[in-house]
């Protein structure tokens, strides 16, 4: 009981530093040319995101690396020859089971 007490605590001094420059991203509408254009954090806010997602809830939790980049390049390469097509859409093309 007492590390998960630890571990939000821990949390909640990480976030309160967190800047309040808060930015809704709605993943649905989002795409792939912006995607692209984003910045550093959201670029890597969405690739999080469709890493967690087409996981599912039966893997565990954990992030194999070199996956992980491997899907990133996949998604990349596809959003640059599609600019248009959301990122819901290439995330479903790239990694849908």
């Amino acid at each position: 009981m007492k590390t998960i007490v630890s571990m939000l605590f821990g949390a909640a001094l990480v976030f309160s530093s967190v800047p309040a420059n808060a930015v809704v991203l709605d993943l649905s509408t989002l795409t792939c040319k912006q995607f692209i254009e984003g910045g550093d954090d959201e670029i890597k806010m969405v690739l999080t995101w469709m890493d967690g997602w087409y996981k599912g809830d039966e893997d565990n939790a954990i992030i194999d690396t070199d996956v992980f980049v491997e899907n990133a390049k996949k998604f990349g390469s596809y959003c640059g020859s599609n600019p248009n097509v959301s990122i819901v859409t290439a995330a479903d093309e790239v990694l849908g089971k």
